[in-house]
């Protein structure tokens, strides 16, 4: 009998003890040791130029617009392109592939050209492959240079911030095919 009633007395006390540990959300946020995530290193600043290709015509586009800017709009308002354009090293198509830009473009400007870009630049070669950076912003496409701010990033560019300039090399005005040359300063660990 004293054996049970220990047993009974032990088994009370871990429950106890394991309902009063029970995260209540009390302990949703915690602080972090930087090192823990490298961010104990000097930060970088890395500049580099790529050339992005969006081309909307031929047999296999890079841009495919998936919802059609409203009626009567001049300045493709309410539009929606969805990219996966290449990154190349210079301005021929042809030159060395550096990666890819992944995501969309909406026309949100009623009375001019002004897009929201959203698109992460996705390396595929050299030291950054498999590295990523997010652009997040506004551009005048019909401006000579475009700011946008790069807005976070993987790999060796986790906890990156910074900004692009965007300057056009090329625009095709009867398919909308475009080259435009991105300046990238990326500040990351």
């Amino acid at each position: 009998m004293a054996k049970l009633i220990f047993f009974l007395a032990v088994q009370i006390l871990l429950l106890a003890a394991v309902s009063s540990a029970r995260d209540d959300g009390e302990n949703f946020f915690r602080t972090v040791d930087r090192k823990l995530l490298g961010l104990h290193k000097k930060e970088k600043l890395t500049h580099f130029k790529v050339y992005w290709h969006d081309i909307l015509s031929g047999p296999n586009p890079s841009s495919i617009r998936i919802q059609p800017p409203v009626t009567n709009s001049t300045s493709f308002f309410g539009g929606i392109t969805m990219i996966d354009n290449a990154l190349t090293a210079k301005v021929p198509a042809n030159s060395t592939l550096m990666g890819q830009a992944q995501g969309f473009y909406a026309g949100a400007a009623q009375k001019e050209l002004g897009f929201l870009m959203a698109m992460n630049f996705v390396f595929k070669t050299g030291k950054y492959n498999g590295s990523t950076i997010t652009i997040l912003g506004r551009n005048t496409a019909m401006s000579e240079v475009r700011e946008m701010p790069i807005v976070g990033g993987s790999g060796l560019f986790r906890f990156a911030r910074g900004y692009v300039e965007a300057r056009t090399k090329w625009l095709n005005l009867e398919n909308g095919d475009a080259c435009v040359e991105y300046s990238c300063y990326v500040l990351h660990y």
